[in-house]
């Protein structure tokens, strides 16, 4: 691992980079053999993280008799699935834009499908034994300036009319009753949401798959991917369906330069805090914590008693280039701590003992999607923008159904119905375009941020409603 001394760290090192932090417990796994040579299947999967592992999980509960390969260029976990915020919850990237194209009803339905994943996923956690700290506690958005809180009111009125009958509204008082955020004037909360370690789950899918009799081969980068070929530096994998499921890896394949951004994400992670902090700050019922900014921050009250925390630094590198272990840079840590002594002033000073950032994947239109494209066998999955942690499985399950369908073992299903199937965007510009337009953009939601921070106005900024138009979330 490296380390590196980050400001105001009371003196102590901070380990930036080294993946992450969730590797920090008992280290990175086990190398598994890269592919041998040229081999068949009938289903190749790219992509060891928790897109492709659900997925192999799923068909081979299904079709135990499937013969599935698995093909990943570093090791299962070395991506987003290793560095997340351990946010198990029930958004999905895209869903009002669906309801648009599709009518409500049918992200309606989508809404529901994933809330009940995030049972899905706690249920399989359970029957496999696999501990992965999961804590059920719910997701808690809090508000602390009036542009915040109005945002929040609205946005507990739309996910009403998405049927989250359990959602509740919490004024000022009512929140500190669940975390003590400095200046908070209003929060709302879901049950359809917990907190888990992202690689303990992560390393217990892939025991259990292995356990299934599907073949994982680590350190075997898919180099390019055409109809039923997976081509690799040691040989090609031949299976009717190769299914993509590279998240914020997709960029490094050949032809999809253009396909799904990759935008990074930041986390830091204190050190354990005492009981006496925990007093002061509250958050006994491990609720995953975020906020309404427009820069939007996530956070997670860990099973050993730390803060991990995230939002956005350095948003993107040049040419979709993405790091080589999760290192990020001072400023950014500087500024996530920051973020975490707004919060929590009493904690200024606390030690900030890891550091990291990952790759999510961001398609033109903020969609998530999940494809299978019956003429080729090519399937895909992903665009999760930073909801993957859950939607991760509820995809899975629906490559699940739709290679079912196309091979003949099942017909149409509810989930090969749901409006996110075989939905297409259009590609993200070329270079220099795309890096200065994304570096612009999230330039202007921090003004945005530092704007409504000293105005007190219940008007969101100008500046982020321009650029949620420009980035085409809107």
């Amino acid at each position: 691992m490296s380390s590196a001394n980050s400001t105001g760290n009371g003196g102590q090192a901070t380990i930036n980079g080294g993946i992450s932090f969730w590797y920090a417990d008992d280290g990175l796994p086990e190398a598994r053999e890269p592919l041998p040579g040229d081999a068949n299947a009938d289903v190749a999967i790219v992509g060891g993280g928790y897109t492709g592992l659900w997925t192999a999980y799923y068909l081979k509960k299904a079709a135990p008799f499937l013969r599935i390969t698995v093909l990943e260029q570093k090791f299962c976990g070395y991506g987003a699935s290793g560095r997340n915020g351990g946010w198990l919850y029930n958004g999905i990237a895209g869903r009002d834009r669906y309801a648009a194209r599709h009518g409500h009803d049918a992200a309606v339905r989508l809404q529901q499908a994933m809330n009940d994943t995030v049972t899905e996923v706690i249920d399989v956690a359970r029957t496999e034994s696999i501990d992965a700290d999961i804590h059920h506690g719910g997701v808690l958005e809090i508000a602390y300036t009036p542009a915040q809180l109005a945002r929040l009111k609205a946005f507990h009125a739309t996910e009403l009319t998405y049927g989250e009958k359990e959602r509740t509204l919490h004024g000022a008082r009512e929140t500190t009753t669940r975390v003590r955020v400095a200046g908070a004037v209003g929060s709302t909360w879901t049950p359809h949401g917990a907190r888990l370690h992202p690689v303990k789950l992560l390393k217990g899918l892939a025991r259990t798959v292995e356990a299934l009799g599907v073949t994982i081969h680590e350190s075997t980068p898919v180099t390019a991917i055409e109809p039923k070929h997976a081509h690799t530096p040691y040989g090609t994998v031949r299976a009717p369906y190769i299914l993509r499921c590279t998240e914020g890896f997709t960029a490094s394949l050949k032809g999809q330069r253009r396909t799904w951004l990759p935008m990074n994400s930041s986390m830091i992670a204190t050190a354990p805090l005492t009981p006496a902090q925990w007093d002061s700050i509250g958050w006994e019922g491990r609720e995953t914590l975020g906020d309404m900014a427009h820069a939007y921050m996530y956070a997670q009250r860990t099973a050993d008693d730390r803060i991990a925390l995230g939002g956005r630094g350095f948003p993107y590198r040049y040419g979709s280039r993405t790091d080589n272990d999760g290192r990020t840079q001072p400023r950014t840590i500087e500024a996530l701590t920051a973020i975490l002594t707004r919060f929590f002033p009493q904690l200024t000073g606390v030690p900030v003992t890891h550091a990291w950032s990952g790759v999510l994947g961001v398609p033109r239109d903020w969609c998530a999607t999940v494809t299978l494209d019956r003429s080729t066998g090519l399937g895909w999955a992903g665009g999760y923008v930073g909801s993957g942690v859950a939607t991760t499985n509820l995809a899975a399950r629906t490559l699940r159904d739709l290679v079912q369908q196309d091979s003949g073992q099942s017909g149409p299903t509810d989930l090969t119905t749901l409006p996110w199937v075989n939905h297409k965007v259009r590609k993200w510009e070329p270079e220099p375009f795309r890096w200065l337009g994304v570096h612009g953009l999230y330039a202007t939601y921090a003004a945005a941020d530092r704007h409504e921070l000293t105005t007190p106005t219940t008007d969101s900024s100008r500046l982020a409603k321009l650029a949620d138009r420009v980035a085409g979330r809107h």
